[in-house]
């Protein structure tokens, strides 16, 4: 059986930057190739509700299955290691996809101390007039008071790669919006008290969607 080609770019991965302004990041457009974008968008799963669902509680198709393969392997464990320095070997990791975002999404915050790393990828396809509009565009912020204190702007859309460190100044939202808007988010978590609560809460999570999806 021929293998399929992975849908996922990680040589452009290594070759991209690392921006400092105004945080260290890494913005990536077009991780997912661009020629398997619609394969990837076909097999995400119909999500209806709000919130983070752990990818063990979903059904997703076999593109949508390699992309996640990828984002939790070692050479993408490796090459987000290099690019900040830092020593990820024995950082677990936690994998959620959101589908929808509602009107209380997006507000300012930086995310839990327990997350060493904060990986986003969007699966939007793009053109939609919302996110010309700029809602649900997650902008990094140099502050935490003023959503249009920015110095970079992420259009959720064609496969478009987040990665940064968790920092207290690693300050991020976006305008309200309201509808169907598909993020995979990947944590390499620390192995405080905190995180490992923070990891068991999710996989419960996994478990009861599993009964619940059974029922």
């Amino acid at each position: 059986m021929a293998v399929l080609p992975s849908p996922a770019d990680l040589e452009a991965l290594r070759a991209a930057p690392v921006a400092v302004d105004p945080f260290a990041h890494i913005l990536l457009p077009h991780f997912v190739k661009k020629e398997a974008l619609p394969s990837v968008f076909s097999a995400l799963p119909a999500i209806k509700g709000r919130g983070s669902f752990p990818i063990g509680a979903l059904r997703l198709g076999p593109a949508a299955t390699s992309i996640i393969a990828t984002l939790t392997g070692d050479e993408f464990r490796n090459i987000v290691a290099a690019k900040f320095a830092l020593d990820l070997r024995n950082a677990p990791s936690m994998v959620t996809l959101r589908g929808n975002s509602g009107p209380q999404d997006g507000q300012i915050h930086t995310d839990s101390s327990a997350k060493r790393v904060t990986i986003l990828l969007y699966l939007n396809p793009s053109g939609a007039q919302s996110w010309e509009r700029q809602q649900g565009c997650l902008r990094l912020l140099r502050g935490p008071n003023d959503l249009e204190d920015y110095a970079a702007e992420v259009p959720p859309v064609d496969g478009t790669l987040l990665i940064f460190p968790n920092t207290p100044a690693s300050w991020h939202g976006h305008k309200t919006f309201e509808g169907q808007r598909y993020v995979v988010q990947m944590n390499y978590m620390t192995t405080s008290a905190k995180a490992k609560t923070e990891m068991r809460r999710h996989h419960l999570s996994a478990f009861i969607k599993r009964l619940t999806r059974a029922a």
